[in-house]
């Protein structure tokens, strides 16, 4: 009889296909970058919480890859003995086994009983956290545990860090202990047909579908998906198609050519036949239009923020979109193009620094554009609210802001955009010469971002900050210089030399 790990349950939980592939094909599997951020974002918020419950330091940790998973066993029933916090505790019964995050001893009619507590780095519970627990619990009874409750913590996303390395209230707890408990029977169901699948041997028969991301991204999508039917105009390339692929899909529908025109609103009915016809659409009246009332000077801005789901800086919240970096390109009344730049790398909080030298570039006058605008406005609203010193300023450069992001929607489509009017597809369609591809390290947000990370990261050497500093500075400067180019042809200013 198999043992099954809490992961191979839940695998089973999401799809059987997976648990045959995770107990027969684990080498193939690929898990996307996403998802490996979200596995070392767990085990950060895991470790934080060994001192959050145990602030004194007398709690055990059982280190499963030192200790063998035999030794972890034996080790943690010599631990429930004794009346400290143990993390990792390890327990196997009834055919499966789990590790639970956090162990608390506590006092029962004079008998010593067992709080566990799982740790979730979500900002929220989901619905599988249910089934999680209900496993956890499972286990650890069949065991032999007198577990009397058990709750899980997720981060709460409106703490805000005080700074001092005190971390009490960024977990939340809820009580799972009455709907755990009784799950019992469900639980065992799913032993017995993690059974009879990973005993086959031959993997289920099931297609790719919602399923595949729901609740999680499966790494052996692409494994399955191989000999799916590939369309030339895949379905999903329709602007917020949303649900309604999935229908299609349902019907067969994969291909955009095949998507009944009635089903589609205008932008969509626009991708389609341009799409289809390799044709750019472009209302350059229209365009022109919208910016005429815009005059110059104009200014051009773009941040780039970091997240961090346990803060560092006192202050700010878990999951915070703190500033470090913007760009801003200054268009004159005689055609002259300026640059301003602001990037923090030192590890410090950088978000007043910030906010002041933003405000000391964004002058007095004239419209500030960007791209999505609710990004930035968000963020100097944000900036208002933690200095009040700085709030009318703030608020002003707001007030001045407006956003191309709708311009291109309305006015610009071409093919090579798939369906999408980020400014990365956008950028390379409008002006060709420009490409996010051929920059050096830093191509998107999100490698900003792992950037970022690496330059205030303390075994970080200098060589490698100031070639990382020179990369975010690339990038970021043509976040702003590629719409600065995008609301020349957008205002018909060919007579300008940029």
């Amino acid at each position: 009889m198999r043992t099954f790990s809490k992961s191979k349950l839940m695998a089973l939980r999401q799809c059987p296909k997976r648990l045959w592939l995770e107990v027969h094909r684990s080498d193939l599997r690929e898990d996307s970058s996403s998802t490996e951020a979200i596995f070392q974002t767990g085990h950060q918020v895991g470790k934080l919480a060994q001192r959050i419950y145990d602030p004194l330091g007398v709690g055990a940790l059982i280190d499963i890859k030192a200790e063998g998973m035999r030794g972890a066993f034996e080790r943690t029933t010599t631990l429930l003995k004794t009346a400290h916090p143990i993390f990792e505790a390890g327990f196997s019964a009834s055919g499966a086994l789990a590790f639970a995050d956090v162990m608390l001893p506590e006092q029962k009619d004079g008998q010593r009983v067992w709080r566990m507590v799982e740790i979730k780095s979500s900002t929220s519970v989901k619905d599988y956290h249910r089934d999680d627990v209900a496993v956890q619990a499972f286990v650890a009874q069949s065991a032999g545990v007198a577990l009397q409750s058990i709750a899980l913590a997720h981060i709460d996303s409106s703490w805000t860090y005080p700074g001092e390395g005190d971390y009490r209230g960024l977990l939340r707890e809820n009580d799972f202990t009455a709907e755990a408990f009784s799950r019992t029977e469900e639980v065992k169901a799913w032993i017995a047909k993690a059974q009879l699948v990973s005993a086959s041997k031959a993997e289920p028969a099931i297609e790719i579908g919602a399923h595949c991301d729901t609740p999680y991204a499966c790494g052996f999508y692409d494994y399955c998906s191989r000999n799916e039917p590939k369309p030339e105009y895949p379905v999903y390339w329709l602007p917020y198609i949303g649900a309604k692929a999935a229908t299609l899909a349902e019907q067969g529908v994969i291909d955009l050519k095949n998507v009944p025109d009635d089903l589609l609103n205008a932008r969509q009915q626009r991708v389609k036949a341009h799409t289809l016809a390799n044709t750019v659409f472009f209302d350059a009246v229209g365009a022109a239009a919208d910016l005429a009332v815009y005059s110059l000077p104009a200014y051009f801005l773009d941040f780039e923020t970091i997240q961090f789901a346990v803060p560092i800086w006192k202050g700010t919240r878990p999951y915070q979109q703190n500033t470090f970096q913007f760009s801003l390109h200054t268009l004159s009344a005689s055609g002259r193009l300026d640059h301003m730049e602001f990037l923090d790398l030192s590890g410090n909080d950088p978000s007043e620094p910030f906010a002041q030298a933003l405000i000391a570039a964004c002058g007095g006058q004239g419209p500030v554009f960007v791209y999505n605008a609710g990004f930035e406005t968000a963020r100097m609203g944000e900036l208002a609210i933690r200095y009040p010193h700085l709030s009318a300023a703030l608020l002003a450069i707001n007030a001045r802001v407006v956003d191309l992001l709708p311009i291109a929607r309305e006015r610009y489509y071409h093919p090579n955009q798939k369906g999408s009017w980020s400014i990365k597809k956008v950028l390379p369609a409008v002006v060709p010469e420009l490409r996010y591809d051929a920059l050096d390290g830093v191509q998107d947000g999100g490698m900003a971002m792992e950037a970022f990370l690496e330059s205030i990261h303390p075994d970080t050497s200098a060589e490698r900050k100031s070639q990382i500093e020179q990369q975010l500075l690339a990038y970021c400067k043509l976040d702003t210089y590629a719409m600065v180019r995008l609301w020349q042809v957008f205002a018909g200013r060919t007579d300008l030399k940029l």
